[in-house]
């Protein structure tokens, strides 16, 4: 079974040409990294997470945006070195991408049409309103690390606002609810 959210072109951080199709039927955590931000430390947790649901048909995905006070300056070799050395990512990396606005890559106009509400989100826009950061209006992504979690069959299960940690109860719940399913 095909779903558009498979079909969409996408350029793996090697610069390969990509599909999501190679991952159809596992469980996915789709997420915006950065490497210049608060919250990249999560990317030790995303990979905790990784490797301990792999076996069970799950994985984490990152894509790399620049959207964000520009966090994600570098080019995609950058990146990829960065996350190797500083995190051991093992997890799929794509292409650099754009998260929002008019120029939003078709995954993530796809991503926030099927789950335009993201959970706990007024946290964060309170967090980053402290830092004199007007937030993006929803349903946009609200800043890095926000994360997508896709059933087995592709559709759009939860949306977790930036600031949820991948070990945090709620993710990691939903994370086993959708792997039983």
């Amino acid at each position: 079974m095909s779903t558009p959210i498979y079909d969409i072109p996408l350029k793996k951080i090697d610069g390969s040409a990509a599909t999501l199709a190679e991952h159809a039927g596992e469980v996915l955590l789709v997420v915006n990294v950065a490497s210049k931000c608060g919250l990249t430390p999560q990317y030790a947790g995303l990979e905790a997470l990784h490797e301990k649901y792999r076996d069970r048909k799950f994985a984490v995905l990152g894509f790399p945006a620049n959207d964000f006070a520009g966090q994600e300056p570098g080019s995609d070799a950058d990146i990829a070195s960065f996350c190797t050395l500083n995190y051991g990512v093992q997890f799929p990396m794509y292409g650099k991408i754009v998260v929002t606005g008019p120029d939003k890559h078709p995954l993530y106009a796809g991503l926030t049409a099927a789950q335009p509400d993201t959970e706990d989100r007024a946290g964060m826009e309170n967090a980053l309103r402290g830092y004199k950061i007007e937030p993006t209006a929803a349903p946009e992504v609200l800043w890095n690390f926000e994360k997508f979690l896709i059933g087995r069959d592709g559709r759009v299960l939860r949306r977790f606002a930036p600031d949820t940690a991948p070990d945090a109860d709620k993710l990691v719940a939903a994370i086993e609810v959708a792997l039983a399913d």
